[in-house]
């Protein structure tokens, strides 16, 4: 009894450090409400209460997969439902007060009542799909364009919802100069900074597609609301963008297969598209594979690399964190084939914009 008892009160430890960690992150001008929430999470986790009930089966797995996260978008989920009403009053997305103090209470009421409604989502991968990300990605597509002079058929992995597939109908603006659909929803202004951005390359995309384990119907109501419900409650500019993003989604078709990803990569590259660019890429994903499958994942593109030619070249652009264990921003990088040359194009938070453009 005292040796369990013992790794009992460790994996608590453990599980309310990595929160303690996420609020810290969310304290930093980021999601203030979140980051009080999350520090009740840890303190509950501590105790040996619903949050340690429903986490603590996760404290040995991969801090990247984040499960308080999942926990996190279940149970806002519902509050966008209008299935938790005492939570809705205190949550700003939905018209609260924005008193993540008070609204401790009755999350953790809901954790206990409604174990069976989250159960399923802390197995479920995070399915963000933030927008925002398409500020950084945008420079890498037009670098593409610009060097290869081709139009471009663009695979995206882990795509889950599909809405940056949509990101050439975007608009983008800085320093006077834009490019995209200037009517559109969705829209990125002056959130760049370092070197001038590629904004006078004209891009075309020619075919779009991806795949996901998991995906989303962003057309649907259920699939809206599992998107929103992954948006920090006190973000509004991400809820803009995002609902812009459905609007876009509604009028532009963007194919995402439920699929593998390496099979689904492996048939898409077996031949090379002449006269076209292929583009693979990917953001806040790699995380998610085992490490395996990411080596896989680079050895199946440097051998589809080889194949590509001048008139079908083959590029891999990826915005991934720039180090397992030192989180502090995401990195833009490309690979361009057949010269095979890897280079980092920018830096972005996790969310993307803000974006830092140049090395």
């Amino acid at each position: 009894m005292g040796t369990a008892g013992t790794v009992s009160a460790d994996g608590r430890a453990r599980l309310a450090g990595r929160l303690r960690g996420q609020a810290a992150y969310c304290a930093d001008g980021r999601s203030p409400f979140y980051a009080t929430l999350l520090e009740q999470l840890a303190a509950d986790a501590e105790d040996g209460g619903p949050t340690w009930d429903l986490l603590g089966r996760t404290v040995d797995d991969p801090p990247m997969l984040v499960p308080q996260l999942r926990v996190l978008g279940a149970v806002h989920r519902l509050v966008l439902s209008g299935a938790a009403p005492d939570l809705a009053a205190h949550y700003p997305s939905v018209g609260g007060d924005g008193d993540a103090t008070a609204a401790w209470p009755p999350f953790r009421a809901l954790l206990a009542a409604r174990r069976d409604e989250l159960d399923p989502w802390i197995e479920r991968t995070p399915q963000t799909n933030e927008v925002q990300r398409s500020a950084a990605l945008i420079g890498g597509f037009l670098t593409v364009a610009a060097e290869t002079g081709l139009p471009l058929r663009i695979l995206e992995v882990g795509a889950s919802a599909g809405l940056n597939l949509r990101l050439d109908r975007f608009w983008y603006e800085t320093d006077g100069r834009g490019i995209g659909d200037p009517a559109s929803p969705v829209r990125f202004a002056d959130v760049w900074d370092g070197d001038p951005v590629p904004f006078d390359t004209p891009m075309v995309v020619a075919e779009r597609a991806g795949c996901d384990r998991d995906p989303i119907d962003p057309t649907s109501d259920e699939g809206r609301l599992a998107l929103l419900g992954y948006v920090w409650p006190d973000q509004a500019d991400r809820f803009k963008q995002l609902r812009g993003a459905f609007e876009v989604a509604s009028r532009v078709p963007a194919p995402v297969d439920r699929a593998d990803a390496l099979d689904w990569l492996a048939r898409h590259l077996a031949e090379p598209r002449p006269e076209m660019a292929t583009v693979v890429f990917h953001s806040i994903v790699l995380q998610y594979f085992p490490p395996a499958d990411a080596a896989r994942l680079a050895t199946l593109l440097a051998d589809a690399g080889a194949r590509a030619t001048r008139s079908a070249p083959l590029a891999w652009l990826r915005l991934e964190p720039n180090a397992p264990n030192e989180l502090t921003h995401a990195e833009l990088r490309l690979t361009i084939w057949p010269s095979g040359e890897e280079r980092l194009l920018a830096r972005a938070g996790f969310h993307g914009a803000p974006v830092h453009w140049g090395p």
